[in-house]
């Protein structure tokens, strides 16, 4: 199914399902052309064309004013896309000991050109993950997905106890930060303290040492 849309295409689709699935919004809910155009490093026009092209092509439902979403056909072509891309970072880590900080891009490159035979292989070897280096669920050949029930770090109650089930893996200088202080997935954290206007938490991680986690890290770390 990939190798019928361009890589570039390919980049949309992906970005609308990540918008989705960060937002914790309905599959056919509409996402903002700038949301995905932030996403995606593109002028806001740019993203315009490109999704009107995918909705001639049956892969987006575009709808002026209100955003884009994808159509089933597209689902497919994105989920396939993120489980390549999850896939690979898994690999990187735990086949070629790569940092979590640095796999992101590689995937970016490398997701667009696995064979379904390599990815299979790949699957096979490190003995079919549910999840990648930061959490984040891969999805199954069948392009299924478990239901999501995180909640930002930053959203949590003060007092509360919780356990990191994904980080965001866009942003290397975060997850050096988090590996720094200990924050990976299946940790369990507690926020002991907040700061005033947007402020840093103060967060106990695994009931031992107290952090002071900024609130734009705290919001890319999801936890149950």
């Amino acid at each position: 199914m990939l190798t019928k849309v361009s890589p570039s295409a390919q980049d949309y689709l992906k970005a609308l399902f990540l918008e989705t699935e960060n937002e914790k919004r309905l599959i056919d809910e509409p996402v903002s052309t700038n949301a995905i155009a932030q996403r995606l490093s593109v002028s806001a026009p740019s993203a315009t064309n490109m999704l009107k092209k995918l909705h001639e092509l049956g892969l987006v439902m575009h709808i002026p004013y209100q955003g884009s979403a994808l159509t089933e056909a597209g689902q497919r072509v994105a989920l396939e896309l993120v489980r390549h891309h999850r896939l690979l970072e898994a690999y990187l880590v735990e086949a070629l000991g790569v940092p979590w900080d640095q796999v992101h891009k590689e995937a970016e490159i490398l997701e667009h050109v696995l064979s379904e035979e390599l990815e299979e292989r790949i699957d096979a070897g490190l003995g079919h993950p549910t999840s990648d280096p930061h959490g984040q669920p891969i999805p199954s050949r069948e392009g299924l997905m478990p239901a999501r029930t995180e909640r930002r770090l930053s959203d949590m109650e003060e007092r509360a106890c919780s356990t990191v089930a994904w980080v965001s893996d866009n942003l290397p200088e975060v997850l050096r930060y988090l590996a720094v202080v200990g924050v990976r997935p299946g940790v369990q954290l507690q926020i002991v303290g907040r700061t005033p206007v947007n402020g840093p938490l103060a967060v106990l991680v695994d009931g031992r040492e107290t952090h002071s986690i900024p609130k734009g890290v705290a919001e890319a770390v999801w936890v149950l």
